[in-house]
């Protein structure tokens, strides 16, 4: 693509690339699988990157999966992932809600069981989470019960989301001091074949109309999953580099955190988005580099490493 930001790495240019780079954080879904199956290739660079010094992480806007569940599909799939190096939105939430917000209260939950766990093993204490059937009326709605010790709203990915549960994160959120935390607010889950559902950013979206307040975003493209990864692991920004297949959150949040990005063709975004940016002028949405697939650089890697 004739772009000056967003170069093609191939050849000479990507062994450059590889040399100048210690860590690798990379998405998920779409960059490393799409559903259930490795992207050809991809198993075999990531174990090269590490053999060869590098050192990789995983960070993903996914709330329905622990940081052991994701280590387990990670090494199902051929990657071989410790849990310390996975940031998803559901350890990150729990820690935000610990280490930063310190809040000391519960948490009233819209979201799965993997961010309810999380949840449990940062010590917070929560309610909510699974089936709310509807009972009752307007006026029954309108007068809920409230837990007293209710202080933060937390609205993750939630298959179970329903009018009831909209109600009572209203009821809470009419408290000033009621913290109010989303996940992520990725609109849409891209799936094979082209299909999609929709995502957290819908069930956010709802609840800050009924609000009228915004959340606290925890996921991409806001720089805290990698601020994470910074306080835990320690990392130099000038050779670190993000790889993802979406422009408004992996490589937005790579551009806001000041770390070079790299785009990847198997997921989300394509080089006609890309281009839709630079025409608009959103250049933070804009690659640095891009690969059809991040299997085109096992040619560069096995030059490095010989």
């Amino acid at each position: 693509m004739a772009a000056s930001k967003c170069s093609r790495l191939a050849g000479e240019r990507s062994r450059q690339f590889l040399a100048s780079v210690d860590t690798f954080l990379f998405d998920c879904d779409g960059v490393l699988w799409r559903g259930d199956e490795a992207v050809p290739g991809a198993p075999e660079l990531v174990t090269g990157l590490r053999n060869s010094g590098k050192r990789v992480f995983y960070l993903t806007n996914n709330s329905t999966k622990t940081r052991a569940m994701y280590a387990d599909k990670l090494g199902r799939l051929g990657f071989g992932a410790e849990a310390a190096e996975v940031f998803g939105t559901a350890y990150c939430t729990a820690r935000y809600l610990r280490d930063v917000a310190r809040l000391r209260g519960k948490v009233y939950l819209i979201g799965g069981p993997a961010l309810s766990r999380e949840l449990e093993a940062a010590g917070i204490a929560h309610v909510g989470g699974g089936p709310e059937p509807v009972t009752g009326g307007m006026k029954e709605w309108a007068g809920l019960e409230k837990d007293p010790d209710v202080r933060a709203v937390v609205v993750g990915f939630d298959e179970h989301f329903s009018y009831m549960k909209l109600t009572r994160a209203l009821h809470y959120l009419r408290e000033p001091g009621c913290l109010f935390i989303a996940t992520n607010t990725d609109t849409r889950l891209p799936l094979e074949g082209g299909a999609a559902i929709p995502g957290t950013g819908c069930l956010v979206r709802a609840v800050e109309t009924a609000a009228h307040r915004q959340a606290q975003v925890i996921g991409k493209p806001n720089s805290y999953l990698y601020d994470c990864v910074v306080s835990e692991c320690g990392l130099d920004p000038a050779r670190t580099v993000m790889v993802g297949d979406r422009l408004d959150t992996d490589i937005q949040m790579g551009s806001r955190c000041g770390i070079r990005t790299l785009l990847t063709l198997t997921g989300f975004s394509g080089l006609e988005d890309v281009k839709s940016q630079q025409e608009s002028g959103n250049l933070s949405m804009v690659p640095d580099f891009y690969v059809d697939s991040v299997a085109d650089l096992l040619p560069a890697l096995s030059a490095v490493e010989h």
